[in-house]
């Protein structure tokens, strides 16, 4: 993230991630510890603020689709009920 303030900040992290992270590195997936962690931190923020406007859009239309309302968009789209697939795109 150029042109960012950083900071410095000490974390505990399970061993097993922290070997993810200098595997990253060594692999030159990452260019240091530090980046590997402030590449997934960003991510994370992104799919908490996703989350967010979907909480905002799903309040704003009377919220998540009843079972009876799921069912009916399943059919409308050809879903076998009781099992959903991924609809195919030709």
């Amino acid at each position: 993230m150029p042109g960012m303030t950083k900071s410095k900040v000490a974390v505990s992290l399970p061993s097993a991630l922290v070997a993810q992270a200098k595997r990253a590195v060594r692999q030159r997936r990452a260019p240091s510890v530090s980046a590997y962690v402030a590449s997934a931190l960003e991510e994370k923020a992104k799919l908490d603020d996703l989350a967010a406007m979907l909480d905002h859009m799903l309040a704003e239309t009377g919220g998540p689709l009843r079972p009876a309302e799921r069912r009916a968009a399943d059919r409308a789209l050809g879903l076998t009920t009781g099992r959903r697939r991924r609809a195919r795109v030709a």
